[in-house]
């Protein structure tokens, strides 16, 4: 299923109640919202969480369903809540009770881009803002949700991977030291067992795993997460440096190995919380 605002690939044979899902590695820019930028598209796809969609597309054919948005995170961010309106930004509101985030210029309809770039001169109006999220956050939100439905209703418990990258370096010339960053909100989005199993899975993959730090989760987990009605979010943040040159926004040769991991990661969760189906498809 696609459309302008998600593409969503579902398996022919379900195989366990996980769902993947990349929020920000949408790269269909709307012409219009180019045209209105001061940045050139370079700049504004340094915010993108660039081909992660492509790192999980194992996953329809390994039995789980992906969904990924098409349009960029610095049209709408999807990992923040809907009134999380940057009065910086949009013409009429209030600056009063701002959270530090909005106040950075990273709201749900953006203000900024990577290193604090400015998206457009001006602002825009209040009705501008709520069509833009009516036409592309909404139906993505809801899509997802009866997504993680239907998935928990099916399996009885839903674990959803929500898929995001990290740039190689925190700020300035400080290496983010981790090849992966699993994020639970300390514990609120997901039983520990799940992450500890995500955890051990990608240490013995080879890769050097953080957790919580400095990603806990955002928008996304906070909203999903739910162990104790059987619904988890583990937020994964994977290093671009290991599959991405980051100024050119381009795949390097450590893409296919990075990709090939983490289908493993997701195959070895499939046989984990759902062992008896696991071993019927092979």
């Amino acid at each position: 299923m696609s459309n302008e605002v998600y593409n969503l690939i579902r398996p022919t044979a379900p195989r366990a109640g996980i769902v993947i899902n990349s929020p920000h590695s949408g790269r269909d820019y709307p012409d219009h919202f180019v045209a209105s930028s001061d940045l050139t598209l370079g700049a504004l796809r340094s915010s993108e969480d660039a081909y992660v969609d492509e790192l999980f597309a194992d996953a329809p054919g390994l039995g789980l369903p992906l969904m990924a948005a098409r349009f960029p995170r610095a049209f709408v961010d999807l990992n923040r809540g809907s009134d999380e309106l940057d009065p910086a930004l949009i013409r009429g509101l209030s600056g009063a009770g701002v959270n530090p985030r909005v106040a950075s210029g990273l709201g749900v309809i953006p203000r900024v881009v990577a290193e604090g770039r400015a998206i457009r001169s001006g602002k825009m109006s209040l009705l501008d803002a709520r069509a833009r999220l009516a036409r592309y956050y909404w139906p993505y939100h809801q899509q997802l949700s009866h997504l993680l439905d239907q998935t928990r209703s099916r399996f009885g418990t839903v674990l959803l991977l929500d898929c995001h990258s990290m740039p190689s370096y925190a700020s300035g010339n400080d290496r983010i030291g981790y090849d992966v960053v699993l994020g639970d909100r300390f514990g609120a989005s997901a039983a520990g067992e799940y992450v500890d199993m995500a955890e051990a899975i990608l240490t013995d993959l080879g890769l050097k795993v953080g957790r919580n730090t400095p990603f806990a989760g955002a928008h996304l987990a906070q909203r999903y997460g739910n162990p104790v009605k059987g619904q988890h979010v583990i937020q994964i943040e994977v290093n671009r440096g290991l599959y991405l040159n980051e100024e050119l926004v381009t795949l390097s040769e450590g893409f296919i190995p990075l990709r090939q991991k983490l289908s493993a990661l997701m195959g070895e969760l499939i046989a984990y919380m759902s062992p008896d189906m696991s071993l019927a498809a092979e």
